[in-house]
């Protein structure tokens, strides 16, 4: 893994030396503008129109438009100084419950592994907060931008977290079209077959069963181009011919059925075997 950030979590008066790694990657494929009648891959210029010449990086600094047309500059010095990066700092501010942050405020997942020095410090805050069950929230500069930041245990790491400030969020008010608070009203059975139907598509979260199926598309679909062959089309999803909703939970419902009965057999089945060693019979292998 590439490093990204070095620096130090620090609690009270305790320093924790780390490096910091993504612990998340972009798996989108990735795909350059081509010039139709050449097939020439179309690169962006940074261009000045005023001078009408391409820019090198080394000639750009950034900018605010306070006004129209105005704008008041930022050297990258100017930005970290602001920023505070320079203390290479996550300072954990309070320790909370990880059940009180909404994830909506969650941002970017980060490794945090121990720094070259400081592997007992790391190890006491780690094990610290696992004994506590606790979360610690901190603030950080990465990049010359400031976050606030969850420092977590992930197994038998530390992991930091971005998340969004409170004025980062839009207000749910802004919604349309929502319906009154305390006013929401349902018919008594379909909500009973919509929470029977919950319970039937409740299952433990295991996330190697999730596919990106898109993606497994995209990937057969350029194997076929690369080999001169046609795209295979994605088979159009199947669509009940619903006419309400009842009508709809209902055959939901039914749909479930085999699954059930499935899982009906095999919890039977487990509980005769349970059953069977407790009276002292012997499974046979055949």
């Amino acid at each position: 893994m590439h490093t990204v950030w070095k620096g130090a979590i620090s609690f009270g008066l305790v320093n924790v030396p780390v490096k910091m790694f993504s612990a998340t990657e972009d798996k989108d494929i990735s795909m350059r503008y081509i010039h139709k009648s050449c097939t020439t891959p179309l690169s962006y210029v940074r261009k000045c129109t005023t001078c009408e010449r391409e820019v090198d990086w080394e000639e750009i600094s950034r900018g605010y438009e306070y006004e129209p047309g105005r704008f008041v500059l930022f050297e990258k010095e100017d930005l970290d100084k602001i920023s505070g990066e320079a203390t290479k700092e996550i300072k954990i501010l309070d320790f909370v419950n990880l059940t009180d942050i909404d994830p909506i405020y969650f941002q970017k997942t980060y490794y945090l592994s121990p720094g070259d020095t400081g592997a007992g410090a790391y190890n006491l805050l780690l094990e610290s907060m696992r004994q506590t069950g606790k979360i610690g929230i901190a603030n950080v500069s990465i990049r010359s931008k400031s976050s606030l930041a969850a420092i977590r245990v992930i197994d038998s790491c530390i992991a930091m977290e971005t998340i969004f400030y409170p004025d980062e969020i839009r207000p749910i008010s802004q919604v349309p079209n929502l319906p009154d608070p305390g006013k929401v009203t349902v018919q008594d059975k379909e909500l009973a077959m919509a929470k029977m139907l919950i319970e039937q598509l409740t299952t433990p979260f295991d996330p190697e069963k999730y596919k990106d199926e898109y993606r497994s598309r995209l990937v057969e679909a350029i194997e076929h181009k690369v080999s001169g062959e046609e795209i295979q089309t994605a088979p159009e999803p199947h669509k009940a011919n619903v006419i309400d909703l009842m009508s709809a939970l209902q055959a939901s419902l039914d749909a479930m059925k085999p699954i059930t009965a499935d899982t009906t057999d095999s919890h039977d089945a487990k509980k005769s075997k349970a059953k069977g060693k407790k009276d002292g019979s012997k499974e046979t292998v055949s």
